[in-house]
């Protein structure tokens, strides 16, 4: 069986984590990335793989199979996604939940005119824990849902304190209140705001003469990353950035609790978990198995904007299905 030809839009954590994700799985090829920097000042891990300027993109229509954007949900993947899919068949990482339906509605609709599939919002939130959250909620249909991200470096919420003018570097960290975390998992079914469940720790490097006074309120005000969130600026030298945030750990829990019985008197926690020493690799992972699901959809001919949810798990594996019965079942 051919490979499935892949192409990374963009070439930062995330582009790398796919890269990485693509060498581990037989069945995938990468054939280019695409960057709107200067293609000769970069240096890929794959032999043979080209590196093309992002303008080029419609001359590897017939080259790729399979378009992952690598780009951050802030500025890039609203445009991005709608464009490309006109062209490939992509899968996306775009994060910022709230903007999820417009952002399903614009691909959608270009996908559809093109006939191409485009899944968004894979990762592992959105993403995986989107799954263990609907899946949670099928089974226990009385309950309450409660979602902690962290400790650990949030690669979109980063990205988006990068675009405020004067910073030159950033790092954004995404922490659980630990007393929420304890009392949710103890089947208390607090009444939790977004504000009581984390807080968001920011490690900022300023150009300099850069108003830092701008920057700091720039970022406590932004919504929906920070403004419903007790967040603290504090601002290093790049030398310090590099030295003791030079990671992109990141992980988190979501919880359901719920009750069964005739008067609720069985109490039961589901909880999913993740601990990631690199959030970029994990979600490059999680694209490149969306990618063979895209594929293959396209292959059957379907059309239009799909996210984690539409994805028949079978549909991600590379194994077939008599050996997933055997072996996962």
């Amino acid at each position: 069986m051919e490979p499935i030809r892949i192409g990374i839009l963009g070439y930062g954590n995330l582009g790398r984590g796919v890269e990485l994700a693509c060498a581990a799985n037989e069945d995938m090829q990468l054939m280019a990335v695409f960057t709107r920097r200067n293609p000769e000042s970069l240096t890929l891990l794959t032999p043979g793989a080209a590196v093309v300027a992002a303008a080029e993109l419609e001359q590897w229509t017939d080259k790729v199979d399979v378009l992952v954007l690598a780009g951050g949900s802030a500025t890039d993947l609203p445009q991005q996604t709608p464009e490309a899919v006109r062209l490939f068949n992509v899968v996306d990482s775009f994060d910022t939940h709230a903007n999820i339906p417009q952002h399903f509605a614009a691909v959608d609709a270009a996908a559809k005119e093109t006939g191409h599939i485009g899944v968004i919002s894979v990762g592992w939130d959105p993403g995986m824990f989107s799954v263990a959250r609907l899946y949670a909620n099928a089974i226990l249909s009385g309950g309450a849902d409660y979602t902690f991200w962290g400790r650990g470096v949030s690669q979109g919420h980063s990205d988006a304190i990068r675009r405020i003018p004067g910073v030159a570097d950033a790092r954004q960290y995404t922490v659980p209140v630990p007393a929420a975390l304890e009392a949710v998992r103890a089947g208390k079914n607090p009444q939790l705001t977004t504000r009581e469940k984390h807080t968001r720790e920011c490690y900022v490097v300023a150009e300099e003469d850069a108003d830092t006074d701008a920057i700091r309120e720039a970022i406590v005000t932004m919504p929906n990353y920070f403004a419903d969130y007790d967040t603290t600026v504090t601002f290093i030298s790049q030398e310090e950035l590099n030295r003791d945030h030079a990671g992109i750990p990141h992980g988190g829990s979501v919880i359901r609790t719920g009750t069964t019985g005739q008067n609720g008197e069985n109490t039961h926690v589901i909880e999913y978990s993740l601990k990631l020493d690199s959030n970029p690799e994990f979600t490059g992972s999680v694209l490149v198995a969306v990618a063979r699901a895209a594929k293959r959809l396209a292959d059957a001919g379907e059309t239009g904007c799909r996210t984690i949810f539409d994805i028949a798990p079978a549909l991600l594996a590379p194994q077939t299905p008599d050996y997933l019965r055997a072996h996962m079942l």
